[in-house]
């Protein structure tokens, strides 16, 4: 599969914030295309889902963010539950609060690679506190390496 970063478009913006969205909390993470590099940057309290969509938009802004990736949980056999229905519901109105580029893609498993990632170095209390950030990182890593905006959706073309 051709990697996102191999890719000679333009049209896309080059840096993406990622969100992995939670009903308590939501992970946020930052990268770039070039290099293809995501980090963790920070968790915020998802409720009031209004602040948190205001919170997502500043740290897009300081960014320099021109895209947003939200994680989607979908099923182990591709559909989608209700969580998923949750965050793209959510995914759709992030873009109807922001002019950015705003993409769904499948977050499986990613909670449990910030689990693997984590292992050892923290109590439970601290590693609660940075899982859903290193979540959202991996996210956007699997986003620039398996081809970016032009195999993600966005929210308001799904069904």
């Amino acid at each position: 599969m051709k990697s996102f970063m191999d890719s000679t478009e333009t049209k896309f913006p080059s840096r993406w914030l990622c969100i992995d969205y939670g009903t308590v909390r939501i992970g946020l993470a930052g990268g770039s295309t070039s290099p293809g590099i995501a980090s963790p940057l920070e968790v915020i309290p998802a409720e009031p889902l209004k602040v948190a969509i205001e919170k997502i938009k500043a740290v897009a802004e300081d960014f320099g963010a021109g895209g947003i990736v939200v994680g989607w949980p979908l099923n182990m056999d591709d559909t989608e539950g209700p969580q998923g229905k949750l965050t793209r519901e959510m995914a759709v109105i992030l873009s109807q609060a922001t002019a950015l580029d705003v993409r769904l893609w499948d977050e499986r498993l990613s909670s449990f690679s910030a689990d693997q990632a984590l292992r050892g170095q923290y109590t439970r209390k601290q590693k609660k506190a940075r899982q859903d950030a290193i979540a959202a990182a991996a996210i956007l890593q699997d986003f620039f390496a398996n081809g970016g905006p032009s195999s993600a959706p966005r929210p308001e073309e799904i069904p």
